[in-house]
């Protein structure tokens, strides 16, 4: 059965890398710029003390805070600190997210030693390292990680109620949505009764699916589970292979999605594209506006280069750059915000402008009432026009269409506009009911 629920107001993700900014009390400055680029959700990588790589995401204790993360002379208790951080995101206009991280714990956390039985073990006995293999080919393991054993573990009812409990005491504490890290590595039915409890006491809790990598059965059955949205692969796609739509036509049907141009995982796109802003500028509005949802991890708005390390980074690799693009990225929000059809993950469509160099995707909403078409040059160093009949009959629903970004008049367009778009350019227009 098809569960897809629209949302009112699609979630726009700030990645505060907490490596990055340093000790919790730092933070607000950052908080402040984030909302005033227009985002209405921070989401903090793990905050937990981590285990002897210093990974954030290899969690020795899970209710003690990361030293590198508190200030030494602050007279509050660690947990305090975290609170104090959460208020201020809360002040700031924000909804705080959780990285959850509950399918591997670092080698060396004490819960081996008092809960054997957590953990998976091969033939001999020995604790398993999460590995990555291509075909029978084992290319990387993640020797400071010990995976646990959620679905077969002898302890399995005790293992779920302790992620539960771990849940709902930082949801109590104040953070109100959960990123769940690598969630298809997670039986749904841990899932399913973790996301239930959680909503049970707090209703308005929403859940990401990580689900970068998986199957498409596997993205359902994390939708099926009570997750509110999974994240997509638009990152990658070229504007032209068919893979991106069809997949996003599939996820669709049961979950909104969360789009990126960038993350912490990834390199910094400002490099990848060797300093072009032109692309960057293309990349981010896409990513925006092609989903309901979308993450921008801290430094993309400064055109920063180096990628972000969850062993290495620390507050000294903040650059200095003459990119800014805070301005941008408020308007592109601005955008998304009062629009609908680009808080849905609605029916999109490419049309045909002319021209293969310029992408035409047209996005509408679940009911139909409201659409738009959003236009990228691909071509990197040639101008190109597309055109096209009538508006009219692309758009019936619509009684005009008109220029959306901010620096647009804002007038109708005639029936048989033609746009040019500048090497990387887009436009995207489109209409209110």
């Amino acid at each position: 059965m098809q569960r897809h629920r629209p949302v009112t107001e699609g979630a726009r993700i700030y990645n505060l890398f907490p490596l990055l900014a340093g000790p919790m009390d730092r933070w607000r400055p950052h908080m402040a710029r984030a909302r005033e680029m227009g985002f209405n959700w921070i989401f903090i990588n793990p905050v937990h003390v981590p285990g002897f790589s210093g990974s954030l995401y290899s969690i020795k204790d899970y209710y003690g805070i990361n030293p590198l993360l508190l200030n030494p002379e602050s007279p509050a208790a660690p947990l305090d600190q975290l609170k104090g951080m959460l208020i201020d995101a809360r002040e700031t206009g924000l909804q705080p997210m959780m990285d959850l991280v509950i399918n591997h714990t670092a080698v060396d956390s004490p819960l081996i030693e008092e809960h054997p039985d957590w953990y998976l073990r091969d033939r001999k006995g020995r604790i398993v390292n999460p590995s990555v293999w291509e075909g029978d080919k084992r290319v990387a393991v993640w020797g400071d990680l010990a995976e646990i054993d959620n679905e077969g573990s002898s302890d399995r009812e005790r293992l779920w109620r302790y992620w539960i409990d771990l849940a709902l005491f930082y949801r109590d504490i104040g953070f109100e949505g959960f990123r769940c890290d690598a969630a298809y590595q997670v039986t749904d039915a841990l899932w399913q009764a973790l996301i239930a409890q959680v909503k049970d006491r707090y209703p308005e809790t929403l859940f990401f699916a990580e689900s970068l990598g998986c199957t498409m059965e596997q993205t359902i059955g994390l939708a099926q589970s009570g997750f509110d949205y999974t994240f997509n692969s638009s990152k990658y796609w070229d504007y032209e292979e068919a893979w991106c739509l069809k997949q996003y036509h599939e996820n669709a049907a049961w979950a909104p999605s969360v789009s990126f141009a960038e993350s912490h995982d990834t390199e910094r796109l400002y490099k990848e594209l060797s300093g072009d802003l032109d692309r960057t500028r293309q990349r981010y509005l896409f990513a925006a506006l092609f989903a309901a949802g979308v993450l921008m991890p801290m430094g993309f708005e400064f055109g920063f280069k180096k990628k972000l390390h969850v062993v290495k980074t620390r507050p000294s690799d903040w650059e200095k750059t003459d990119v800014d693009l805070t301005g941008f990225i408020r308007d592109v929000h601005g955008v998304k915000e009062s629009c609908a059809v680009f808080n849905e993950d609605g029916p999109v469509a490419v049309l045909d402008g002319g021209d293969p160099n310029v992408l035409c995707l047209k996005k509408s909403t679940f009911d139909g009432r409201e659409s738009a078409l959003i236009l990228l040059n691909k071509d990197r160093k040639r101008s190109r026009r597309v055109q096209f009949a009538s508006l009219a009959l692309l758009f019936p629903e619509a009684p005009s269409m008109a220029d959306l970004l901010p620096q647009a008049t804002g007038k109708a367009l005639p029936d048989d506009a033609s746009f040019e778009l500048r090497p990387s350019g887009f436009r995207v227009l489109g209409h209110r009911p």
